[in-house]
C-alpha cells in the first residue's frame, strides 16, 4: 500500500475542485449520533445594541445581569432565545416607623417582619423593618416540600462532621417560625425549641402585638403548624417565651455558652428571612458587647443589649432565630441589623453585614425565670449615668446621681466618677454601661474600672436588683 502523503495537487477533490479533508466527518450528522437524528437550529444571531454599552468595553450579553427585572418582550414581539427569562423584581412600599435613633448614618432595624407592626431598636436609628402586604403572610418552607409527582425524592448526602451543612441539619428542628396576628397587622419571626414540652424562646418585639388580643402560629421544620400562646415577655431584655401544646417529636436546641465566644469565631444564623423558613447563612463574630438599645412601646420598656455583632446575613423575619457556633450550640438569639437610612427604592434595605444577636447566657436566664412563672429581675447599679461629653479624652460612662443604700452608693462610687470598665469589658457610654450591667444576674460582683480627678482605681460591686 503507498503510504505516500497526499499533497493538494493529487489529494480528493469535492464537485467544485476543492481538496477535500480525508479527516473530516462525513456531511450530515455527527460520528456520534445517528444520520436520521434530528437537528436543532440554532436561534437567529443575536443583533448588536444600536446604542454602544454603557460601560466602556462592557458585553451587554455577558450575563443575565443586565437585564435584572426584564419582564419579556412588547405584546406581538417574538421572545430574545439568547436571554434566560427572569422574574420581575417586587417592590412593594415604604415601611412606615414609630419611632427611631439616629447616630452617624445608620439605622438598626429589630428583625422582625411584620405588616403594619413597628418596633425599634438600635445602636444608632432603630426601626423595625415591615412586610408590605396582605394580613395573612406567606411562608415558604424549601427543607419541607414535596418532590413534584413524577420525580425522585431528594436524595439525603451526609457531609462530615463539623460542617456547615452537618451544623445545619441538626439545628434545623429546632428552629420554627412564628406567625404574629393582631388588630394592628401580621408579622413573622423565628424561634428555638428550648424543651419537649413546648417552650419555645424568641424575641419579646415578635410577640408583643399579640399580646394585645392577638394570635401566634408556629411553623415547624417539618411542615405541620400549632396555635401558641405567650408564657412570658421581659421588654427589658428583648426576650419572650411562647408554648405549643399536644406536640410530639419537639427537638430542642442544645443551648451553648456565649462567654466563650471570641472575635473572629464562625457562625451560623438560622431563621426566617423574609418569610423563608429554614435559611441557613455563615459568618464570624465581628465584635463582642456591642451596646444595642431596642426601643420598645415605651422608653421604660427600652432593651439594652450587649449584643454579638456578625456578618451572617441577618433579615427582617430572622427576629428570635439562632446564631449557633461551629458545634451547632445556640450561642444568641438573632434581634436586629444594621441598615442604610434609605435604599434605592426609598424604603428600608436589608443585611449589610452588621447583625446583632442577644448573648444567649443572657438570654437562657431571662427564659428559666418566665417558664418558672417569675418576673425576670435585672441587675443595678443604682445610679443615672450619662456620656462624659466634659471630658472627652477619657471615654466612659460618668454617674450623674447615685441612690442612697444602691450597690453603688456601698461600694464608695461618687458623682463625677467616671466608669471605663466593667470587668474586662470596655465602657464606651451610657448605653454600653446600662447594657452590660443588664447582662449580670443580680448578686453579681463584678470589678469596676473607674476615674476621679484624673486617677484610675479599680473596686469590687455586688450588684443589686430592679425587683427590690
Amino acid at each position: 500500500m503507498d503510504e505516500t502523503p497526499q499533497t493538494p495537487d493529487d489529494a480528493a477533490r469535492d464537485s467544485a475542485g476543492r481538496p477535500v479533508d480525508p479527516w473530516a466527518e462525513p456531511t450530515g450528522g455527527s460520528a456520534w449520533s445517528s444520520p436520521t437524528e434530528p437537528t436543532q437550529p440554532l436561534p437567529p444571531a443575536r443583533p448588536m445594541p444600536s446604542t454602544p454599552p454603557a460601560q466602556p468595553y462592557g458585553d451587554p450579553y455577558a450575563s443575565a445581569s443586565a437585564y435584572a427585572g426584564y419582564a419579556g418582550p412588547p405584546a406581538g414581539q417574538t421572545p430574545d432565545p439568547w436571554l434566560p427569562p427572569v422574574a420581575p423584581l417586587a417592590v412593594g412600599p415604604s415601611e412606615p416607623a414609630r419611632t427611631s435613633r439616629r447616630f452617624s448614618g445608620l439605622t438598626l432595624v429589630a428583625v422582625a417582619l411584620a405588616a403594619g407592626l413597628i418596633s425599634a431598636a438600635g445602636v444608632s436609628a432603630v426601626v423595625i423593618a415591615t412586610r408590605p402586604g396582605s394580613s395573612t403572610p406567606a411562608s415558604t418552607s424549601f427543607g419541607t416540600s414535596a418532590a413534584p409527582s413524577g420525580t425522585a425524592p431528594a436524595v439525603e448526602r451526609s457531609r462530615p462532621a463539623g460542617s456547615i451543612a452537618a451544623v445545619a441539619a441538626d439545628v434545623l428542628p429546632s428552629v420554627v417560625s412564628i406567625i404574629e396576628t393582631s388588630p394592628s397587622g401580621s408579622g413573622e419571626g423565628s424561634g428555638v425549641i428550648l424543651d419537649t414540652a413546648g417552650d419555645i424562646l424568641t424575641n419579646n418585639h415578635v410577640v408583643a402585638e399579640a399580646a394585645s388580643g392577638g394570635t401566634l402560629t408556629v411553623t415547624f421544620h417539618d411542615g405541620s403548624s400549632a396555635k401558641a400562646t405567650i408564657v412570658g415577655r421581659d421588654p427589658l431584655t428583648d426576650i419572650a417565651v411562647v408554648r405549643v401544646s399536644d406536640k410530639q417529636g419537639l427537638q430542642p436546641a442544645r443551648l451553648g455558652d456565649s462567654s466563650s465566644l471570641q472575635v473572629g469565631d464562625q457562625v451560623i444564623a438560622i431563621g426566617s428571612p423574609l418569610g423563608l423558613s429554614g435559611t441557613v447563612t455563615e459568618g464570624i463574630v465581628s465584635a463582642l458587647d456591642r451596646p444595642v438599645v431596642t426601643d420598645q412601646t415605651t422608653d421604660a420598656e427600652q432593651a439594652f443589649i450587649p449584643a454579638i455583632q456578625t456578618d451572617a446575613a441577618i433579615n427582617p423575619g430572622n427576629s428570635g432565630g439562632a446564631l449557633v457556633d461551629a458545634e451547632g450550640a445556640v450561642v444568641g438569639i438573632n434581634s436586629a441589623i444594621a441598615t442604610v437610612s434609605q435604599n434605592s427604592f426609598g424604603g428600608q434595605s436589608g443585611n449589610i453585614g452588621v447583625g446583632f444577636a442577644i448573648p444567649i447566657d443572657q438570654a437562657k436566664r431571662v427564659a428559666a425565670q418566665i417558664i418558672a412563672g417569675q418576673t425576670a429581675t435585672h441587675a443595678r447599679l443604682g445610679t443615672t449615668v450619662a456620656a462624659n461629653d466634659a471630658n472627652p479624652t477619657t471615654i466612659g460612662a460618668r454617674l450623674d446621681s447615685i441612690a442612697s443604700g444602691s450597690a453603688a452608693a456601698k461600694a464608695g462610687l461618687k458623682v463625677g466618677d467616671v466608669i471605663t470598665k466593667v470587668n474586662d469589658s470596655l465602657v464606651q457610654g451610657a448605653d454600653g454601661l446600662i447594657a452590660t450591667i443588664r447582662s449580670f444576674a443580680p448578686g453579681t460582683t463584678v470589678q469596676i474600672t473607674f476615674v476621679r480627678d484624673g486617677q484610675t482605681h479599680t473596686v469590687s460591686v455586688t450588684l443589686g436588683s430592679d425587683a427590690s
